[in-house]
């Protein structure tokens, strides 16, 4: 029997090196147990592993008790706890939410609500949620780190011929070399119809780039011109000031922020990936910006806000002929006017009966509970 105590708090890292070295044991065994108990601390591998018990994905049966269940707790004691704590760590350690961090970019109710999928098949760190579907168009971002075992390398694939965007594939991984990451997404943007890449330049994506598209003579690179006060702007390559991929900026950060939260909150982004979803509960502002809180990673989060700018770009629009604020506009313009419809006349089909008496008066017949009236 293995008994883990509050494995929610224990390190990321550590809990999956912890199972990957011990499952194999416990598996042996037919009548080997493992119990584990914890508060939830966040999105990581304790969340996955229950959500995965309740929705019935693995074979962990999940036992929950409620506070209300011990003898003395009562509202009372609840009002007193948060009064001495705080309300988040009330909901966190007594009700059993699994909150995210505080000031989130999206709102801790969305992020709650966000689900994950069990991806198609994994290999060589990607992550396939849909297959490629031939005609459709397909945006592919794509971050860039040292490959030193740090930050990661992150790409992120997106269906973007219809409305929901989806993120179909996902690919994470911090020990792969700058000189090799060209290659997969190479190999990644053709199995995906020619995608269209959009490259983070910032450090040492610009060597990326530029292997991608003069040595691998990748095609459908997104060139982004230079515009002076107006900032960075996707376009065509015909003009000056051009570079391979786009420099994140505060201005471009602060757009693709504000645009993601539009998108996921208002349900024009689907994202089934669990180790994006992890990012975006530590998302969180610090210093005037977002970004992951200490220890975590936003890798993922920042190609998603990329993405989110990327969308709101006059030659993307153009590109697949979708306008995502118009599109959101419309949707609560319908909303509105569905909700100050008036009521309707009711026509139970039924013809009026009128009686002309022997004066010539009508008189209009009303049938009430099988008594005839005149009026």
């Amino acid at each position: 029997i293995i008994f883990l105590d509050e494995f929610a708090h224990v390190p990321q890292n550590i809990a999956e090196s912890f199972f990957t070295s011990v499952y194999p044991t416990i598996s042996s065994g037919e009548s080997t147990k493992v119990l584990i108990v914890s508060t939830p601390l966040g999105m990581n591998m304790f969340y996955k592993m229950w959500i995965e018990a309740e929705e019935g994905r693995n074979d962990y049966v999940p036992i929950e008790v409620h506070w209300s269940d011990m003898p003395g707790r009562d509202l009372k004691w609840k009002e007193e706890t948060i009064r001495n704590t705080s309300e988040v760590q009330f909901t966190q350690e007594f009700e059993c939410e699994f909150v995210g961090s505080t000031y989130t970019l999206i709102a801790p109710s969305k992020l709650r609500a966000m689900v994950f999928k069990t991806p198609l098949h994994i290999n060589n760190n990607l992550s396939v949620y849909e297959e490629p579907i031939k005609n459709h168009t397909y945006a592919l971002v794509a971050d860039t780190s040292q490959g030193k075992g740090v930050d990661y390398s992150a790409l992120v694939v997106f269906d973007v011929s219809k409305m929901p965007y989806t993120q179909v594939a996902v690919f994470r991984d911090n020990t792969i070399s700058p000189l090799l990451y060209p290659n997969v997404i190479h190999n990644i943007g053709n199995k995906y119809n020619q995608a269209h890449v959009l490259i983070e330049v910032n450090d040492i994506g610009s060597q990326v780039a530029d292997t991608l598209h003069y040595d691998l003579e990748y095609e459908n690179i997104m060139i982004v011109t230079m515009r002076g006060r107006a900032g960075q702007q996707i376009g065509g390559g015909f003009a000056k000031n051009i570079q391979l991929g786009i420099r994140t900026s505060k201005q471009i950060k602060r757009i693709g922020c504000a645009a993601l939260k539009d998108l996921i909150e208002h349900d024009q982004l689907l994202i089934p990936d669990f180790e994006s979803i992890k990012e975006l509960t530590t998302f969180a502002l610090t210093n005037n910006t977002y970004q992951a809180e200490e220890g975590a990673h936003d890798d993922l989060a920042m190609t998603l806000v990329i993405f989110s700018w990327l969308v709101q770009q006059r030659y993307f629009k153009e590109l697949t002929n979708m306008d995502v604020r118009k599109k959101m506009w419309e949707d609560q313009m319908e909303t509105l006017e569905q909700d100050m419809l008036p009521f309707g006349i009711i026509d139970d089909g039924m013809a009026q009966e009128t009686v002309v008496d022997t004066e010539g008066q009508s008189w209009d017949v009303v049938d009430d509970n099988a008594r005839r009236l005149y009026t």
